[in-house]
């Protein structure tokens, strides 16, 4: 009987803490016109360092043992 209460109250807890966690995501707003341009800029795109997205495409392509494959789309079934 106490074993069963301490894990209905466990399980209670959990649940509140699911149900806070989701309800904070839930919060965001919506980018409002006057703030894209602070996003538009080169250093907030996932490309914006010329140096550091070249040194990312080497070890990548170094790790796969193949040179390419970042650019154009296509696969290997021939369906470009």
């Amino acid at each position: 009987m106490m074993k069963q209460n301490k894990l209905q109250k466990s399980l209670q807890a959990l649940l509140l803490l699911l149900a806070l966690g989701l309800s904070a995501c839930s919060m965001g707003t919506a980018v409002q016109p006057w703030e894209k341009g602070t996003l538009a800029r080169p250093e907030m795109t996932f490309g914006g360092d010329k140096l550091d997205t070249g040194y990312t495409e080497h070890i990548y392509s170094s790790k796969e043992a193949a040179s390419g494959g970042a650019g154009v789309g296509g696969g290997g079934c021939g369906c470009n």
